[in-house]
């Protein structure tokens, strides 16, 4: 096997591998541990494809691979914190057996509350738009909706904010049930809307070409050193409306 072409899939794997460990303490209800793995798994993400380019190796072997990685990190995971924070806002268990096994050890049965479930439509919407992502052969400078790598981060800053801000009135908003399903239904949407977004992809430093990418990394940066984890929502709202102001001009 040449070794130099394995490199960005080995890459692609450890993206893979921190999605899985992500999802183990998602269900394990440690949000800030699976944030951490999904924001590394993001990092992985980025730089396969970019050593992929810079060596010359680019296959469908790495495409396929790159969106399974990114199906678990950024796909199953937010689909689960989803269902984790409905579960939070119900005040009541999605699956909560009526009784134990009884003595003569028969099952007796569980207690389902659904609401929690809809979170999981994150995970089935990640995947249409990364299946549709590769056999799509326009977006290669700009996407088509919302990337799953950004959707997870707006998803997995939620359990953030309410660890670290510790702001009532945000705290309420984040724990109400309806906030929860209208950004599980708004998320589905802007993953598979036709929405042209851009890629932070440079083909050179210039200024002029690249200004709406150097605006967006700038108020990025600004936003995250004052309002730090809540300004990651913020972040993608800004990243729509630079794109909507940039498909205009």
């Amino acid at each position: 096997m040449n070794i130099k072409a394995f490199i960005p899939n080995f890459i692609t794997l450890l993206n893979l591998l921190c999605g899985s460990i992500a999802v183990i303490f998602a269900i394990n209800n440690h949000f800030v541990f699976a944030a951490f793995f999904v924001f590394l798994g993001i990092f992985f993400d980025f730089f396969d494809g970019l050593l992929a380019r810079k060596l010359n190796v680019q296959s469908e072997l790495g495409l396929q691979l790159d969106s399974l990685a990114d199906m678990v990190t950024s796909g199953l995971v937010p689909g689960l914190v989803l269902f984790k924070l409905l579960e939070l806002a119900s005040n009541s268990k999605a699956i909560t057996p009526i009784d134990s096994w009884s003595e003569s050890m028969e099952w007796t049965g569980y207690h389902f509350n659904l609401l929690p479930f809809i979170g999981l439509f994150v995970t089935l919407a990640s995947a249409y738009r990364l299946a549709r992502f590769n056999i799509d052969e326009d977006q290669q400078s700009y996407f088509k909706g919302l990337p799953t790598p950004a959707n997870a981060l707006l998803i997995l800053s939620l359990p953030l904010i309410l660890e670290f801000q510790n702001n009532d009135l945000i705290n309420s908003i984040i724990l109400n049930k309806w906030f929860l399903i209208a950004l599980t239904i708004l998320s589905c949407y802007i993953l598979n809307s036709p929405v042209k977004l851009f890629a932070l992809k440079f083909k050179n430093l210039s200024f002029k070409p690249n200004a709406v990418r150097y605006i967006f990394i700038i108020l990025s940066i600004v936003l995250l050193i004052v309002l730090h984890f809540a300004a990651i929502p913020v972040v993608i709202l800004l990243y729509i409306l630079l794109s909507l102001f940039n498909n205009i001009n």
